[in-house]
């Protein structure tokens, strides 16, 4: 019989110390449970819908926009390059997902939107999406939920306007 050795997942926590300042640690918390889920988001994308988390993101950045968006506008909004915007929308036009027009009077920039194909599929997506979620999250329960997310709601806050702070002024 061999024997199986399963080597523990390493995450962004892991390499926080006891000299680390709680800060740092607490940042490292944030973003190993952030990973954590979006790891298991995009595993379930892709065996559920064979559609990786950035293509996903897309399309709910055009579903919230119903008239569509320019290009600049979803490279923006997903904070990423153009040319990763053009590969992705290029691959959900191949798919009939997206549909790329050209507006009245202006031929250098495209409006992309969902197709009603590409609504249906989304919003399937978006149902199993929301059901992933729940069920990850269900560990977390009742009042520390709420406790949990009230406090989050403050340490947002409070990054916001530590960061407004620290912003360089525009030129």
């Amino acid at each position: 019989m061999h024997a199986i050795f399963v080597m523990p997942l390493l995450d962004a926590e892991s390499r926080v110390s006891d000299g680390d300042h709680p800060s740092v640690r607490l940042w490292l918390r944030l973003l190993t449970c952030t990973m954590m889920i979006e790891r298991h988001v995009r595993a379930r994308l892709r065996e559920r819908f064979d559609i990786t988390l950035a293509r996903f993101d897309l399309m709910a950045q055009l579903a919230r926009a119903p008239k569509g968006l320019r290009m600049s506008d979803i490279s923006r909004r997903l904070m990423v390059t153009g040319g990763n915007i053009t590969g992705l929308t290029d691959q959900l036009v191949g798919e009939g997902l997206v549909a790329r027009r050209e507006p009245p009077g202006d031929r250098r920039v495209y409006r992309v939107s969902l197709t009603a194909k590409g609504r249906r599929q989304f919003a399937a997506m978006v149902a199993e999406h929301d059901r992933w979620i729940v069920d990850v999250l269900t560990a977390v329960q009742g009042v520390e939920r709420e406790t949990l997310y009230h406090l989050l709601g403050g340490v947002k806050a409070a990054l916001a306007h530590a960061l407004e702070a620290h912003r360089e002024p525009s030129r």
